[in-house]
């Protein structure tokens, strides 16, 4: 499953800090052995039930975010130089691990896939962190993951909270 995660995702390979690039690894192999999810189901898993057609799955949505997190980051970097510190790791393990509770939050019924149980009373943000949490991941990832989205609306975000929100909205918004 891990070398099929990797070659699927290829930015793990970009955390730098090899006890976070494990603790990320077993973060995603958790909530899909969990949720009896194959790495074929990935494939097919839309990165949000929100539009009728998605033009992604979960695996590109999540590459995309991270891609975007870094372009976003590199900018900033080269402009406001020392007046700006990104950890690097974090962001890249936060945009990674932003939507794996999804792997909770949604189930497919025959060849459509809905809203779980959990998924109607807890939203992806809450048992993602939650499950990073379970794994060890640093707060600050935890942080990321769970104020990525609407719940992170009431709590100050953290440079990298920041960044990984705004490209998980430029990944979404357009398309719906």
């Amino acid at each position: 499953m891990r070398k099929e995660l990797m070659e699927l995702i290829p930015e793990f390979n970009l955390i730098q800090d090899k006890d976070l690039l494990e603790k990320t690894l077993k973060v995603w192999e958790y909530a899909l052995r969990e949720n009896n999810w194959k790495i074929e189901d990935l494939l097919e898993m839309p990165f949000t039930l929100l539009i009728d057609d998605p033009p992604a799955n979960i695996i590109n949505h999540t590459r995309a975010v991270t891609l975007t997190c870094l372009r976003i980051a590199d900018a900033m970097i080269d402009v406001y130089k020392e007046k700006i510190h990104i950890n690097q790791d974090y962001l890249i393990a936060g945009a990674l691990l932003h939507d794996v509770g999804k792997l909770y939050e949604f189930k497919k019924e025959g060849e459509k896939f809905i809203k779980s149980k959990m998924g109607k009373i807890i939203r992806h943000p809450v048992s993602g962190a939650a499950l990073a949490y379970k794994f060890g991941i640093p707060e600050e990832i935890v942080h990321i993951i769970a104020a990525h989205s609407k719940e992170g609306e009431i709590v100050k975000r953290t440079v990298e909270a920041i960044i990984v929100h705004h490209a998980d909205f430029v990944n979404f918004e357009p398309f719906k």
